[in-house]
C-alpha cells in the first residue's frame, strides 16, 4: 500500500471517497454532462475539446481516449458517472463489469447466472 493510500479492507477494489471525488471532479462532472443528447454529440464531433472544456487531466483524457474502466476509475471516475459515458458507445453494465473484471462479456454474464444459483 502506498503513501496516503487508505487500507478499505479489500484487496484490489477501489474506493469511491472524498479523495477520489476530489481527484475525478472533471471527469465526473463531464460525464454528468452525457445526460444531454446534445453534449453527447458534441462529445462524438469534437471528443479532445469536450475534455479540454471540463479541464481533464492527462490521465484522464488518457483512459477516455482508451475507453478503459478501470484506468477511468483510477482517474478518479466514479462508475454512476462513468455509465453514462459508456453509454455513449452503446456499452451497458455487464459490458463494463467484464472489462473490470478482464473477461468477456459472455463469460462475465454465466459467471452472474451462476453466482445467482
Amino acid at each position: 500500500m502506498g503513501a496516503g493510500k487508505k487500507d478499505y479492507g479489500i484487496p484490489g477494489t477501489p474506493i469511491f471517497d472524498g479523495d477520489a471525488a476530489q481527484k475525478g471532479y472533471a471527469l465526473n462532472a463531464m460525464c454528468y454532462s452525457f445526460n444531454s443528447a446534445e453534449n453527447r454529440e458534441a462529445f462524438k464531433r469534437d471528443e479532445a475539446a469536450y475534455c479540454a472544456k471540463f479541464g481533464l487531466n492527462d490521465a484522464q483524457r488518457k483512459a477516455i481516449a482508451n475507453r478503459n474502466v478501470l484506468e477511468l476509475i483510477a482517474a478518479g471516475g466514479n462508475i454512476y458517472y462513468l455509465a453514462k459515458f459508456a453509454g455513449i458507445f452503446g456499452l451497458d453494465v455487464q459490458d463494463v463489469g467484464a472489462q473490470q473484471t478482464g473477461m468477456t462479456k459472455d463469460a462475465f454474464k454465466a459467471k452472474l447466472v451462476e453466482a445467482g444459483r
